[in-house]
């Protein structure tokens, strides 16, 4: 099903202090994706929605939520149509999608994901 929150991600200024009290609080468990970039992906219990955890890139920078869509480029194509700024333009996690995260009309941060094996 397309057009439907299916990830989301937290910034963190210490990540595993952030994991230690979501695990806590929660039960979440965390895994650090391989790469340059420092990326926790967060599995809040079997079979429903699944998160990720970075480290802070800005001071003001929060939680974004990710919409799942069938097409990034007609997705991206409507919400600029409709008033959105990008933010982080359309990018490539290889061999799993793509993601472009936006600001809509009144600045509210939000995300896109195409699942797509092909990407590079």
């Amino acid at each position: 099903m397309a057009n439907h929150v299916c990830h989301f991600e937290i910034p963190a200024d210490d990540i595993k202090a952030l994991e230690g009290f979501y695990g806590n609080v929660f039960g979440w468990t965390f895994e650090r994706v391989p790469g340059e970039f420092e990326y926790h992906v967060l599995k809040t219990s079997e079979g429903n929605l699944s998160g990720g955890m970075m480290l802070r890139q800005d001071p003001h920078q929060g939680p974004v939520n990710y919409v799942c869509v069938e097409s990034i480029d007609e997705a991206l194509e409507k919400a600029h149509a409709g008033g959105a700024t990008t933010v982080v333009a359309k990018s490539a996690v290889p061999q799993m999608g793509w993601f472009a995260v936006l600001h809509d009309p009144q600045k509210n941060p939000f995300g896109l994901w195409q699942e797509d094996p092909n990407a590079a």
